[in-house]
């Protein structure tokens, strides 16, 4: 029997022309897509009208390479997917970050679905419309108990293809993994809004397979959360994985519990690129007291589809010793830890830079002492 995208025909990609650099771009999702990124400049365009407009302009340094390249077609449960967007979603963390990738696979007479990758492990993901039950750290769905997982905070930090919602770099959910191996409840929250998903693990090979690539796939690396049980001598390897990772989850929780997270400094501040008067800005002296512990700068913007790149300088008053970073703030929120600082008068030098004839920012920064780091548990999992 013929697949679903063969038979019928495949409709026939509408292609645009990129308002930004004038390059080709092509629009597989048809009526479904609301935002496309240009392949040449990486632009993010508003595909939902005729007048076709850059809602964002790509601001990176690196273009990344899908493993799986848009276009691909390959025969998942029987249907045959094509993929049309990529995203890479990243979550930061006090001593570095951890990214994986999404893909986004579209049949006209079937819809959506995902693929989602880390370290050579896949899931195969399909939208919910039927919501979990929550009981404490416990879903049931469909007679299947799950368990929670993790909870983090993720941000989009690289797109390409197209999307059937609006998608910006930079733009956070907060992501709750409940897991029942091999399958995977994800509940993502936005402005009070929650979407559940259900992933069901597949192996690379399995997917190298379905879109007829030549072996082998990249290899998995570790096991991952809702990888099965092997059936062989290997399981107990899994097991202590898992008594491992439980173990790591209560460290976590004692460390977020016994964290103080006091704020010791707030103050708001303006900035007019190009204006005369001076961008950078000295905040009034604070004390950060106790132990040699973490330090928090929160920055909240009113940017609006922007971005700012901020220097920072973390100045002690006794011995003049600076600690300096700068973060290229995409989105109204910004978080950055430092850790192991000492106690001490400290006082913040900060200066905003954004594109000359940009529209003026308004920013609040917020210090706050001996915060939770979750770096080693990452590192570890």
């Amino acid at each position: 029997m013929a697949s679903a995208m063969v038979n019928p025909p495949v409709v026939q990609a509408k292609a645009l022309q990129c308002p930004n650099c004038g390059g080709p771009v092509q629009l597989r999702g048809f009526a479904h897509t609301l935002n496309v990124v240009c392949p040449q400049c990486l632009s993010v365009l508003d595909a939902s009208s005729p007048l076709v407009r850059v809602i964002q302009q790509f601001q990176g340094q690196q273009r990344i390479q899908p493993m799986i390249a848009l276009g691909s077609r390959g025969v998942l449960g029987g249907v045959n997917y094509e993929v049309i967007g990529f995203q890479v979603r990243t979550v930061d963390y006090e001593d570095g970050s951890f990214s994986w990738n999404e893909y986004l696979l579209f049949n006209p007479y079937k819809g959506f679905r995902y693929l989602s990758e880390y370290n050579g492990h896949w899931n195969f993901i399909r939208a919910l419309h039927a919501l979990p039950v929550p009981t404490g750290n416990i879903l049931q769905f469909q007679s299947q108990t799950y368990r929670h997982f993790s909870h983090a905070v993720a941000k989009t930090s690289y797109v390409l293809g197209e999307f059937p919602w609006q998608v910006r770099v930079g733009e956070t959910v907060q992501v709750d993994d409940y897991i029942a191996p091999p399958l995977m409840l994800s509940g993502e929250t936005t402005e009070g809004e929650v979407t559940w998903s259900q992933g069901e693990y597949v192996t690379g090979l399995q997917l190298w397979q379905a879109f007829r690539f030549p072996p082998p796939p990249p290899p998995a690396i570790g096991v991952f959360a809702n990888q099965p049980a092997p059936a062989t001598g290997a399981a107990s390897a899994w097991l202590t994985w898992a008594a491992l990772m439980a173990l790591l989850v209560m460290m976590a929780l004692f460390v977020s519990a016994t964290a103080g997270r006091r704020e010791v400094f707030r103050q708001k501040y303006s900035y007019a690129p190009g204006g005369t008067a001076e961008s950078a800005v000295v905040t009034s002296d604070f004390d950060l007291t106790g132990k040699t512990s973490s330090v928090e700068i929160d920055t909240n913007t009113d940017l609006h589809g922007e971005w700012c790149y901020f220097t920072y300088a973390l100045v002690s008053r006794s011995n003049g010793k600076a600690h300096n970073f700068g973060r290229e703030v995409t989105k109204q929120k910004d978080r950055a830890v430092l850790s192991s600082i000492p106690s001490g008068r400290y006082y913040l030098r900060i200066e905003p830079d954004k594109a000359a004839g940009s529209s003026p920012i308004n920013y609040e920064i917020i210090v706050r002492r001996d915060v939770p780091s979750y770096g080693w548990f990452v590192m570890a999992a």
